[in-house]
């Protein structure tokens, strides 16, 4: 069975200088909740807790025979500069790279068919005229109801608004169902009926209250300070000039993280039964003989696991998390020779619009995006399935996604013969969904957390998914504990 990390000192009540921290979860966000502690107060004994057998979380990088597959997330953008301001403080700033310059554009799904998303069009910001006008993917009406924006009035309320709401009002039907519903569905995988516009993209409801108008915002001069896409000129689809990656994937930044991390720190296989506050914090391990004590809990496991964990400390607060909603989606992994497809594959991949009614909801040409993915002369392709709108693929049987994806690409991009390798990733019931007053239930989940002494909560579920959003969550916890610690001190003194 588990026992506690030799290092550590017998499970006696917490007393003296040196405070004892928990972190319960192993991912991002613990790893940077656990590395800011030492940073801020290298005497604070810390204990991360991992379930699982590796670190990381949905991070974890892949190499076999030449391939670097990652099983999640694959860059992260500096616009948030957590991440890269974390990789610089642990000696990874030389080893991130950027995107390849030479194809920064992606492709929309229409009829069958990869069209290229305008230049410029960002997300929902057009930033040129003439690829608007000029693109097939919209129809003239479409086109000048787009272009209409200009003139549409500005929302009277300042409540929280949907995606499909907001982009539908401001820029008319068909630009969302072929144009903006595809782009942001490839991020969130998402109900676009659902999805909360100020939780998840802010600055373009700003740019609507500043200027009346996200097209006259940009011509403001909006473009660098508000929606992050200056430089992105001659890109489309997402901003990929922001977007970097560690040279060896998304595991040397898991990697270099805990070796920054005390010797003995760490608990692998691990699991938290319960959590207690008594004088202290009282910890469960599963299979220990007895609890381990803590000054103060981090507590930066999955949503639904820290609903069940809350549960007997503060049962209003665990129902709180536990009304955050998750999907998931299905990763198809595959590795093909370049002439195996008929079209050039110049680009960095493919979002599907709902209204295509396809099996896939995107497609992420990998080795393109980045340097050292694929062997000369190959392309690693990641094909994404299921997601708020289509539940149920994700959960098929390897055997038929593997199906499904085959016919796909053999229908958009003309794959031919058989991959070289076909795997599939399973991230089911993962990915927080940030419905429409989410920032109000997540503001009263902070609240009732905040009232817990020596206590901090992080992760992925309450105000960002991404990496640098994972990471600023966990360093926020430690500044939290590290402050309230100092607080004590000052207090017994």
């Amino acid at each position: 069975m588990p026992s506690v990390a030799p290092s550590l000192p017998p499970a006696v009540s917490p007393s003296g200088p040196a405070r004892r921290v928990a972190v319960i979860g192993g991912g991002i966000s613990g790893l940077a909740a656990a590395h800011r502690l030492t940073e801020l107060q290298p005497q604070t004994q810390v204990t991360l807790f991992e379930a699982g057998s590796r670190l990381g979380g949905a991070l974890q990088t892949i190499q076999q025979g030449g391939w670097l597959i990652e099983r999640s997330a694959d860059m992260f953008i500096t616009r948030e500069p957590e991440a890269a301001d974390l990789c610089r403080r642990i000696g990874l700033a030389d080893e991130l790279i950027g995107t390849n310059t030479q194809h920064r554009r992606s492709w929309v799904v229409r009829r069958g068919k990869l069209v290229p998303i305008p230049e410029g069009f960002t997300l929902m910001s057009p930033a040129k005229v003439w690829p608007i006008l000029t693109t097939p993917l919209l129809s003239p009406l479409g086109k000048a109801r787009l272009a209409w924006e200009y003139f549409t009035p500005r929302s009277s309320s300042n409540g929280d608004e949907s995606l499909e709401s907001f982009v539908v009002r401001r820029f008319g039907r068909e630009a969302f169902d072929r144009l903006i519903q595809p782009l942001i569905g490839g991020i969130y995988t998402a109900d676009p009926a659902k999805l909360s516009m100020a939780a998840t993209l802010p600055q373009f409801v700003a740019l609507e209250r500043k200027y009346g108008s996200l097209i006259r915002g940009m011509r403001a001069g909006a473009r660098s300070q508000e929606s992050g896409v200056r430089g992105q000129e001659g890109a489309s689809g997402a901003r990929y000039g922001l977007f970097v990656a560690p040279r060896l994937g998304m595991q040397q930044m898991v990697d270099a993280l805990a070796a920054r991390l005390p010797a003995g720190c760490v608990r692998m296989n691990s699991s938290i039964e319960r959590i207690e506050r008594s004088a202290g914090w009282r910890v469960f391990v599963k299979d220990d003989e007895a609890p381990v004590l803590f000054d103060d809990v981090i507590l930066a496991a999955p949503g639904a696991v820290s609903s069940r964990l809350l549960a007997g400390v503060d049962d209003k607060l665990a129902a709180l998390v536990g009304q955050i909603p998750h999907a998931g989606c299905s990763v198809a992994v595959l590795g093909i020779r370049r002439e195996q497809a008929a079209h050039p594959l110049d680009g960095f991949g493919f979002v599907v619009p709902a209204i295509e009614n396809r099996q896939i909801i995107a497609g992420s040409l990998a080795s393109v995006k980045f340097p050292g993915r694929a062997p000369e002369g190959k392309v690693l392709l990641r094909v994404f399935v299921g997601g708020a709108l289509q539940p149920h693929l994700a959960e098929l049987p390897d055997e038929e996604i593997r199906r499904i994806v085959l016919l796909e690409l053999s229908e958009l991009i003309g794959l031919r013969g058989e991959p070289e390798f076909f795997d599939v990733i399973r991230w089911l019931g993962m990915m927080p969904q940030y419905h429409v007053g989410h920032l109000d239930l997540v503001a009263q989940i902070e609240e009732r957390a905040a009232a817990i002494p020596g206590f901090a909560l992080a992760g992925n579920a309450y105000r960002g998914v991404g990496i640098p959003q994972c990471v600023r969550s966990g360093e926020a916890a430690a500044a939290r504990i590290a402050a309230n610690a100092e607080c004590g001190v000052r207090n017994a003194e």
